[in-house]
C-alpha cells in the first residue's frame, strides 16, 4: 500500500510537472515580439521624401562602415552574452529538477546549479563590456563611473556570483542560517527590480532605433516579471507550508522559463 501511494504521489507530481512545462512553453513560445524592422507604416517613404536625390549618398563613408561594423559587433556580443546566460539558467533549473531522483545517488547534483550561476558571474563579469580592459581602451573605473549600462552588468555579475557561492554553501552544509535560505529570493527579486532600470544603448545608432529599443525593453521587462517569480517562489519554498512541494518543483520551472527568454533575445 505504501508503494502504491508512492507511485500515485510521483504521478501526480509528474502530472503537474507536465502541465507546468506546457503553460511555460506556450506563454514563451506564445508571446508576441515586434519584429525589429516594423515601424510606422509611412516611415519609409516620408524618409525618402526627405531626400534629396540630387546630394551623394554618404552611407559609403569610412566613417560610417567603420560605425556600423561597431554596431554590428556590439549587437552580436550583447545577444551572445544574453544566449549564453540563458543555456545556463536552463540547465541549472534542469539540474534542479533533476536533484530529486538523481541526488541521493550522485551528490555532484547538488552543486551542478549554483556552479551554473558561478560560471554566468564569472563570463558576465569578464567579457560582458569589452570596451573595459584587457579587452578595450577604457579602465575599469572610467567604465563604471561613466556608464550606467557597464555599472549594472557588474553588478549583475556579482549577484550571480554571490548566489553561486551562498549555494554551494548551503549544498556542503557549510551555511544553514536562516538568512542564507533568504540570501536567493531576495538577490533575484533585486535583480529583476534592476531590469527595469537597465539602460541599454544597443541598436542606437540603427536607421530603426526607436524600434529596436521598444523591443529590448519588452524583453528585459518579460525577465524581470520572470525573475520576480523565481524569487517569489523561490522563498515560498523556504517556508513550512502544505504547498512547499509545489513551490520546490516550480521555481526551478521558472528558471527554465527565464533561460528561455534569454535564449530568445534579439536586438
Amino acid at each position: 500500500m505504501h508503494s502504491e501511494g508512492r507511485m500515485i504521489r510521483r504521478t501526480s507530481i509528474g502530472q503537474l510537472l507536465a502541465a507546468c512545462i506546457v503553460v511555460a512553453v506556450l506563454f514563451v513560445f506564445g508571446t508576441p515580439q515586434a519584429s525589429a524592422h516594423a515601424g510606422p507604416p509611412d516611415a519609409v517613404h516620408a524618409g525618402h521624401q526627405g531626400m534629396d536625390m540630387s546630394m551623394p549618398m554618404r552611407d559609403a563613408t569610412p566613417n560610417h562602415q567603420s560605425q556600423q561594423a561597431i554596431a554590428v559587433r556590439d549587437k552580436e556580443e550583447s545577444e551572445f552574452n544574453h544566449h549564453l546566460a540563458g543555456l545556463l539558467v536552463v540547465l541549472a533549473g534542469l539540474f534542479l529538477l533533476a536533484e530529486t531522483t538523481l541526488g541521493q545517488h550522485r551528490t555532484w547534483t547538488r552543486f551542478a546549479w549554483p556552479v551554473c550561476f558561478l560560471v554566468c558571474g564569472v563570463f558576465l563579469l569578464v567579457f560582458s563590456d569589452t570596451e573595459l580592459w584587457p579587452f578595450g581602451p577604457q579602465s575599469w573605473w572610467y567604465g563604471l563611473t561613466h556608464n550606467g549600462e557597464d555599472l549594472q552588468h557588474k553588478v549583475f555579475a556579482v549577484v550571480l556570483l554571490t548566489l553561486g557561492v551562498l549555494e554551494i554553501q548551503r549544498a556542503r552544509g557549510v551555511l544553514k542560517s536562516a538568512w542564507a535560505a533568504w540570501a536567493f529570493p531576495l538577490l533575484a527579486v533585486f535583480g529583476s527590480v534592476m531590469l527595469l532600470f537597465h539602460e541599454h544603448h544597443g541598436g542606437m545608432h540603427s536607421v530603426d532605433h526607436l524600434a529596436v529599443m521598444r523591443r529590448v525593453q519588452a524583453e528585459h521587462l518579460h525577465f524581470a516579471i520572470a525573475g520576480g517569480g523565481i524569487g517569489v517562489v523561490k522563498g515560498l519554498s523556504e517556508l513550512p507550508t502544505p504547498w512547499k512541494a509545489i513551490f520546490t518543483k516550480s521555481w526551478p520551472l521558472l528558471l527554465i522559463v527565464l533561460g528561455v527568454l534569454l535564449l530568445r533575445y534579439t536586438e
